[in-house]
C-alpha cells in the first residue's frame, strides 16, 4: 500500500518505519527542513523515551481519555519502545521515577535513530505544509501541499499539537481535521509553568528547590500531591512538580499551590532545629537564622510572609514567632492567576475528539482510510515519558491495521 504520513515528528516517524517494516510504500510531509525537532528538545534536550512501567501505570498518569488508550498500549508498551530503540543500537538507561532516557543524553540520539533506520526501509520525505485532505465520498484520498497534491491508500494525521510552535507544532492540524469533520475538544497547555498572584516570586527568581513536597488544591479540596523540584521564575513557579500540577488543572482560576519546604520534618521537630540554630547563634540577627532554613534568596520573602523584622535578633524570637517561621516554611503558599501562554507548554491538552476514533485502529470513524497518531488525539499524560508513550503505542497501533 501506499502511505502518507503528514508530520515527521515522534509519532510520525516511530508510524514510518513500523510501517515501511511491513513493506507498505511510505512517504511522510514534514514542513521543518529535518525531522524530530520537538523530539530533540524533549526532557531537556535528554529525551525521556517512555517510562519503564506496566500499563496500569501508564493508564494513572494519563488523566483524560486513557482507556481510549488501552489497545494501543497493548499493541506497544514502554518494554516495547525500549527494545526497539535498543535493537537500533540505542542504549538505554533508566532513572527515578522510572523515567527511561538514553545513556549517551543526549535527545538526538533518538531522532538520529529513527531517520537512519528511515532511510533504511526507504521512507520517502517531503519538505512541504499540508493544507488539506482530498476527501471523496467519505474516504480520505490525498493531501494537498500547496500546489502539489499526493495520493495514498491511508492517510496519517500526526501533526502534534500547538505548543511549541517555533518546533512547528502550531496547531495547523486541527483545522485539517475539522475539515474532514472531526471535533476538537478545547485546547489548553498542558505540563506548563504558572502564574502567581504574589510578587515576591520575582525575588526568588532562579532558585531552585529540591526534595520538597507541592500540593495543589482548588477552591481548599486537595487535587494532587508529590515530592520533588521546583523553581521560581520572574512570573511565578516551574519545574517538574509545578509541570505535573499544571496537567490537574481544569481551568484557571480557584487554584493555590501549597509549598513544604521541609517535608521531613514535623513542625515540632522543624521548631526544635529552629531553637537549636537560635542556641548556636542568639546574638545574630534573624537573618543568619534564616539562610540555615532556606537559600539566600528566599529570607526576604520568607520574612516579610512572617511579618518580621530583619533587624530582630534571634535571641528575641518569642514562640509564636517561631511557630509563624514553621507554618510558612511547612506552607509556602501561591495564589495560582492561571498557566503560562500555549506556546510554554510542553504539550496539548485536547485535540480530535476521541470519540469519534476507532481506539483498535486508531482509524477515524468518520473519514476511511485516515488515521491520527500522537499529540493531535485529545490524550495527554503527567511528565515521565508518558506523553511520548501515547506517540510511540498510538502510531504502532496505526500502522498494524493499513
Amino acid at each position: 500500500m501506499k502511505i502518507l504520513i503528514i508530520g515527521g515528528g515522534a509519532a510520525g516517524c516511530f508510524c514510518s518505519v513500523q510501517a515501511a517494516a511491513l513493506g507498505h510504500e511510505v512517504t511522510v510531509i514534514e514542513k521543518n527542513q529535518q525531522i524530530g525537532k520537538k523530539l530533540r528538545i524533549t526532557g531537556k534536550g535528554r529525551c525521556n523515551l517512555t517510562n519503564n512501567c506496566d500499563t496500569e501505570t501508564l493508564i494513572r498518569n494519563i488523566p483524560r481519555n486513557a482507556r481510549f488508550l488501552y489497545s494501543a498500549f497493548a499493541a506497544c508498551n514502554p518494554q516495547d519502545v525500549m527494545q526497539y530503540f535498543e535493537n537500533l543500537g540505542v542504549s538505554l538507561k533508566t532513572e527515578r521515577g522510572n523515567r527511561v532516557f538514553p545513556v549517551s543524553d543526549q535527545a538526538a540520539e533518538i531522532v538520529e535513530a529513527l531517520h537512519t533506520e528511515m532511510n533504511r526501509l526507504h521512507v520517502k520525505l517531503i519538505h512541504g505544509r499540508a493544507e488539506s485532505l482530498i476527501i471523496e465520498n467519505q474516504v480520505c484520498k490525498g493531501v494537498i501541499c500547496g500546489k502539489d497534491s499526493y495520493y495514498a491508500d491511508k492517510i496519517v494525521l500526526a501533526v502534534g499539537g500547538a505548543t511549541y510552535p517555533v518546533t512547528g507544532s502550531e496547531g495547523d492540524g486541527y483545522a485539517i481535521a475539522e475539515q474532514a469533520g472531526h471535533t476538537i475538544t478545547e485546547l489548553r497547555p498542558s505540563l506548563v509553568p504558572l502564574e502567581t498572584l504574589e510578587r515576591d516570586c520575582a525575588e526568588m527568581m532562579g532558585i531552585s528547590l529540591r526534595n520538597v513536597k507541592l500540593s495543589l488544591k482548588y477552591k481548599n479540596k486537595m487535587i494532587c500531591e508529590e515530592q520533588g523540584e521546583m523553581l521560581f521564575t520572574h512570573f511565578g513557579i516551574s519545574g517538574p512538580l509545578v509541570l505535573t500540577a499544571s496537567a490537574h488543572m481544569q481551568e484557571d482560576s480557584g487554584y493555590t499551590v501549597h509549598i513544604d519546604l521541609k517535608p521531613a520534618l514535623t513542625p515540632e521537630q522543624l521548631d526544635k532545629r529552629i531553637q537549636r540554630e537560635i542556641a548556636e547563634i542568639p546574638n545574630q540577627q534573624i537573618v543568619s537564622l534564616c539562610r540555615k532554613l532556606v537559600p539566600a534568596n528566599m529570607v526576604s520573602p520568607l520574612l516579610g510572609r512572617c511579618g518580621l523584622s530583619p533587624y530582630l535578633k534571634n535571641h528575641s524570637l518569642t514562640k509564636p514567632q517561631r511557630m509563624r517561621i514553621c507554618e510558612e516554611l511547612k506552607n509556602f503558599k501561591f495564589t495560582i492567576r492561571g498557566t503560562r501562554p500555549m506556546a510554554e507548554g510542553i504539550i496539548t491538552r485536547g485535540g480530535i475528539s476521541c470519540k469519534e476514533v476507532n481506539p483498535k485502529t486508531m482509524e477515524s470513524k468518520l473519514i476511511q482510510n485516515l488515521f491520527f497518531a500522537g499529540e493531535i488525539l485529545d490524550a495527554d499524560g503527567y511528565t515521565g515519558g508518558f506523553n511520548l508513550q501515547i506517540a510511540f503505542a498510538t502510531a504502532y497501533l496505526a500502522a498494524m491495521h493499513f
